[in-house]
């Protein structure tokens, strides 16, 4: 009978590590994220967010205005100055934080050029992502959805 309680018990945990580990793969920034413009509320672009060696960067995928596919980075400085949006890297060097989330990194705005210092917060069950971006003690943020 102690057997089988042990065996049992045993179970149980393995069941419930497992069940959390997928908990937190679930987590992960890592992805496909559509990303919604704080402003309009409406969705702009497909990022796919990967990880390479604990580290995090993400890339345009698609542009969902077809009128905005060929927009270049006019305001961008250095190498990307003119360069085609789609298909850019805008989330570069996203480490994770012992709290949770994902930061110490930055992210691009190929609208208007700037750069800002980046902190990614999955939520709702990996679901949702908060993006901030900071410079100094200004933010702003983003919830981007995710598509897979």
């Amino acid at each position: 009978m102690k057997k089988l309680n042990k065996i049992i018990l045993l179970s149980t945990f393995s069941a419930v590590v497992l069940a959390s580990q997928s908990a937190l793969a679930a987590m992960t920034p890592v992805g496909l994220w559509k990303t919604i413009d704080e402003d309009t509320n409406q969705a702009k672009s497909y990022v796919r967010i990967t990880q390479t060696n604990g580290t995090l960067s993400g890339k345009v995928e698609t542009i969902l205005d077809p009128t905005k596919q060929n927009d270049i980075c006019s305001k961008c400085d250095d190498e990307l100055k003119d360069q085609p949006i789609l298909g850019m890297t805008i989330i570069t060097d996203v480490k994770a934080q012992d709290d949770g989330t994902w930061g110490d990194g930055e992210i691009l705005d190929p609208t208007n050029g700037k750069t800002y210092t980046l902190q990614l917060t999955p939520q709702d069950e990996g679901k949702k992502l908060e993006v901030r971006g900071y410079i100094g003690f200004f933010y702003r943020n983003q919830y981007w959805l995710r598509v897979e």
